[in-house]
């Protein structure tokens, strides 16, 4: 069985946390996939390697790793590859495999520009700059 674990920053802003969660819910329901996590590299619970556990104890047999990063910075190319590294040996038989950056997706520029869009849409209904 496959399940996705969406891996974020943290915070210790609760708000940072619980749009983590919804998102993870919204994942769900969209994917059909039966189990979904979050978790965060470090400031928040739980850790990357509970959010592995949790999904090994679900009964999964390959974990999909959903980056919630941005860029390809010191995070995504060092420390969260040591950190799966070492789940893995953790969990013998679990495939986990990870997903690139989201900035790195060909639709982030038509994100951004939705985002900009709706910006400017809201700054003309107000009239404020």
């Amino acid at each position: 069985m496959r399940a996705l674990l969406l891996i974020s920053h943290g915070s210790r802003l609760a708000i940072s946390r619980e749009e983590n969660l919804r998102l993870a819910g919204i994942l769900k329901e969209r994917t059909g996939i039966p189990v979904v996590e979050c978790a965060f590299l470090e400031a928040a619970e739980p850790s990357i390697p509970e959010g592995i556990d949790r999904c090994a104890a679900a009964g999964a047999s390959e974990v999909v790793v959903l980056l919630n990063f941005l860029n390809s910075g010191n995070h995504v190319t060092r420390d969260i590859p040591a950190i799966l590294e070492t789940c893995a040996s953790r969990h013998p038989g679990l495939r986990i495999v990870s997903t690139p950056p989201v900035g790195t997706h060909p639709g982030i520029a038509d994100l951004f520009m939705d985002i900009l869009r709706k910006l400017s849409a809201n700054v003309q209904e107000s009239g404020k700059p």
